[in-house]
């Protein structure tokens, strides 16, 4: 699936089938539902995850708390807008 179908997808009820549990969170995050998107990633233990759960914690304002997960996820903060990193997590997970 290539960035764009997926960022088309997201007009849709549901997510598409066979997405990675890292795509489905970051999905659900693309409609606006953070919750879900965080409780789909907090249980996925590995770098990608890691990754993911910085950024929404960064998402939701909680610097200290993402910085640690950057950590985890062996990168840094980065310093780009919210939106720009979604694109750039989806897009590197997507294949794009």
């Amino acid at each position: 699936m290539t960035l764009a179908d997926f960022i088309t997808s997201l007009s849709q009820e549901t997510p598409p089938q066979g997405l990675t549990a890292y795509l489905q969170a970051l999905w659900w995050d693309g409609k606006g539902n953070w919750q879900k998107a965080h409780d789909i990633i907090e249980h996925v233990d590995d770098d990608t995850a890691a990754w993911i759960h910085a950024y929404l914690h960064r998402e939701e304002g909680d610097n200290g708390n993402a910085r640690y997960w950057y950590a985890r996820a062996g990168r840094k903060m980065p310093e780009v807008s919210l939106k720009e990193e979604w694109k750039m997590i989806t897009g590197a997970l997507s294949g794009n």
